[in-house]
């Protein structure tokens, strides 16, 4: 590789070195007007390193003909795509793919987007986002996989694996494509939740609590890194070189190529650091390597390098590492990889379908089942009530960019699917998504209309009553439309909207027994909800078939086994509040409501509504005693921690056995529990299994003062259990 890229390299012109750092988006290019179009004319002057967002083999070859055939080197172009959980067969959104815990389902739906994306000429997607999240106001944390760090970084690794393949074998094949791990760093920190904000934190938060995620999916070989659009002490991520060249590639060892965020050279001219051509040259020497969108490098860098304000060795650095990661693609053996028409078979398959409605089942988490309410029976009648009852586009969830919007079931059809014969389905509206058309508007953008109802909040809440009383169980769809989160979708407060919340008081006190299907991608305050709704069964946005994923557990044919990844607040005002915090001097007592002279609210608790890791069945499961094979260690030294689960109840089903460990002293402030590992397993009713983790000191290892990842001898308490907080503990030494 080497060879060949330095001789090419050497026939190459600045300009067109500087064209491969240019990623312009060219719209939906109409097959056959490619040759004529604007984008058509850089490509022929090399001007164009990649593109983004063309959808369709025909489309891509048509471009990709232009750059090998038309062009001075024939360079082939890169073209990416944001292929976010899943292609045209969507997945779960990403938070709720996390709560599955299964890093199996995670690999696998990571491969068939990979497939499906690589069949329709894709081979660069814009994933995985891996940015740790605790303000659930903020949108995008539905495009992450929660809180915490550790289980952040097993997901960024098994997607890795699943879209480019593992070590030697990655890009083996047209079914592999290269992998984007972003948003580098920090981005799910921003201030109030707003997105694009800023973030402020030290050093020591950075690498003991937000870091990991993306250095693992470097540790598992990610070919590309996208920056952030946030500051990052003081200074834009993508202008930040502490943060894109020390951290990144002298710590971590990165060797693939940076690309901005969308316009993100751009838009930092706004935050004040430049005008354009100084941010774009100090993007480049901060370590950037594509600019994606604004053309800041293809317009500013020869005069910077002209007024020495940056230099042609770093021009090459940056073309070297496009064009590197060009080759390991293949494209330079055969540009036309990734567009066979004869894969068309393999996307939106019947195979990947099914795999996609196993998968979305096992993200759903129930968060309440009073007196066994659920699973439905096959018999008489269920009322299916709320604005997210009778959708199809909403089901894939937000950024599902390359979906068949209209081929979901909605939820009535899917409930009618699986429900058979036995079962009269009955359905009413019952209110809109909200009482204000501006916001649902605001919510329902591309497309993924509700359809609003002109008629009265007074009228549609009298229809839903009269289908409720016709009905001896009532399924009450609500929550988010799938744009109420996502990028730019930041929230305030985070109840169920007004309209939707009268409805559902409505439904609960006509007497009838009510199972509340939440439709979410984020957390959601849910504290009236938990105190009178016998059932809530959390949904997230499953995909392309959520519709009869969510029937198969509601009718019981699938056990629940989702466990949450994100903590659910009580209020508001709680955020943020996540498990693995600290303790200050004066910590309040788990349980009270409150205690003067400690820290805690005078009007709610410290405690979450449903903490981290929480999550029903419909059986249930008990732990022993943790037995360890040693009770004290030296600082090579490691153990196995064995602890015996029983499924107790009368069903079949999956149990998430976490561990956590606390880190008893420290020479610096150490969390009550960090999840340490955790393991997936299914038991039979009645059966029993041992589960083992093998500790050893680098599971036990953090960033001290000085930031030298260090363990430190000395007392550490170990938990587990089927959620953060009921567990059982043991206890061990390092000497």
């Amino acid at each position: 590789m080497t060879h060949f890229i330095n001789e090419l390299m050497s026939r190459m012109t600045l300009e067109e070195k500087i064209g491969q750092l240019n990623l312009p988006g060219a719209g939906d290019i109409v097959t056959g007007q490619a040759q004529s179009s604007d984008i058509a004319g850089k490509i022929r002057k090399g001007q164009v390193g990649g593109l983004f967002n063309i959808k369709g083999v025909e489309k891509i070859r048509e471009m990709q003909q232009i750059a090998v055939e038309d062009s001075h080197l024939k360079i082939p172009l890169i073209f990416g795509m944001d292929v976010i959980h899943g292609y045209e067969t969507v997945f779960p959104i990403p938070l709720g793919m996390s709560a599955t815990w299964n890093m199996e389902a995670v690999e696998q739906a990571a491969h068939i987007a990979a497939k499906e994306a690589g069949a329709d000429g894709i081979c660069w997607t814009f994933s995985p986002m891996v940015d740790i999240a605790r303000d659930p106001r903020w949108g995008r944390v539905s495009e992450g996989n929660g809180e915490d760090p550790y289980l952040g970084g097993q997901i960024a690794q098994a997607m890795v694996r699943g879209y480019q393949g593992v070590g030697g074998k990655a890009f083996a094949s047209n079914e592999q494509i290269m992998s984007c791990v972003k948003h580098y760093a920090l981005y799910g920190a921003a201030e109030a939740g707003r997105d694009y904000n800023t973030v402020d934190m030290s050093h020591n938060r950075m690498f003991n609590e937000y870091l990991y995620p993306y250095r693992a999916a470097v540790e598992a070989g990610v070919g590309s890194v996208m920056a952030s659009f946030n500051e990052v002490d003081g200074v834009p991520a993508t202008a930040n070189r502490w943060l894109l060249t020390d951290v990144l590639r002298r710590q971590w060892d990165f060797s693939g190529f940076v690309v901005t965020d969308y316009t993100g050279i751009n838009e930092m001219t706004d935050h004040g650091i430049g005008d354009l051509q100084t941010v774009a040259a100090r993007a480049l020497c901060a370590g950037v390597d594509m600019d994606m969108v604004g053309e800041g490098f293809l317009s500013t860098l020869e005069k910077s390098i002209r007024e020495s304000k940056v230099s042609e060795t770093e021009i090459d650095r940056a073309c070297r590492r496009i064009l590197e990661a060009k080759y390991k693609l293949g494209l330079f053996a055969d540009p036309y990889k990734y567009c066979d028409p004869a894969r068309g078979t393999d996307i939106f398959s019947a195979e990947n379908r099914a795999i996609a409605r196993k998968i979305a089942s096992e993200s759903f988490v129930l968060l309440k089942n009073e007196n066994n309410l659920l699973p439905l029976e096959r018999k008489g009648s269920i009322a299916v009530v709320g604005p997210l009852a009778d959708t199809r586009s909403n089901m894939l969830g937000t950024w599902s960019v390359a979906a068949r919007a209209d081929a979901p079931e909605t939820l009535v059809q899917g409930l009618k699917t699986v429900a058979g014969e036995h079962v009269d389905i009955l359905y009413a509206k019952g209110s809109n998504l909200t009482s204000d058309p501006e916001l649902e508007d605001r919510a329902t953008m591309f497309d993924r209309t509700l359809h609003r109802d002109e008629r009265t909040a007074e009228s549609l809440l009298n229809e839903a009553l009269q289908i409720a009383g016709k009905a001896d169980v009532i399924v009450a769809a609500l929550g988010e439309s799938s744009e109420f989160s996502g990028e730019a979708s930041s929230r305030s407060v985070i109840d169920i909207p007004d309209a939707q919340l009268r409805l559902l008081k409505a439904l609960v006190q006509t007497g009838k027994p009510v199972v509340l299907v939440l439709f979410t991608g984020r957390p959601l305050t849910l504290t009236w909800e938990d105190e009178h709704v016998p059932s809530i069964l959390n949904v997230w946005f499953g995909g392309t078939e959520a519709a009869v994923a969510i029937a198969d557990v509601l009718f019981g044919d699938v056990n629940p086994s989702g466990k949450l990844t994100v903590s659910f607040p009580r209020n508001t005002g709680q955020i943020p509040v996540y498990y693995n915090h600290k303790n200050t001097g004066r910590p309040s007592e788990k349980g009270s409501r409150f205690l003067k002279f400690r820290s805690n609210y005078m009007d709610v608790s410290n405690e979450p509504l449903y903490h981290f890791g929480y999550g029903l069945s419909y059986t249930t499961f008990a732990y022993g005693d943790i037995k360890l094979s040693a009770t004290t260690i030296d600082a090579k030294g490691e153990l196995t921690a064995s602890v015996v689960v029983a499924n107790t109840g009368k069903r079949d089903g999956a149990e998430v056995v976490q561990l956590y460990i606390r880190d008893v002293e420290g020479s610096i402030t150490r969390p009550v529990k960090e999840l340490k590992g955790f393991e997936k397993i299914f038991l039979k009713a009645g059966e029993s299994k041992t589960v083992h983790f093998h500790i050893t000191t680098d599971l036990l290892k953090f960033y001290d003062y000085d930031l030298n990842y260090v363990c430190e001898p000395g007392d550490f308490e170990i938990m587990t259990g089927g959620d953060s907080e009921r567990v059982v503990s043991a206890k061990f030494t390092v000497q």
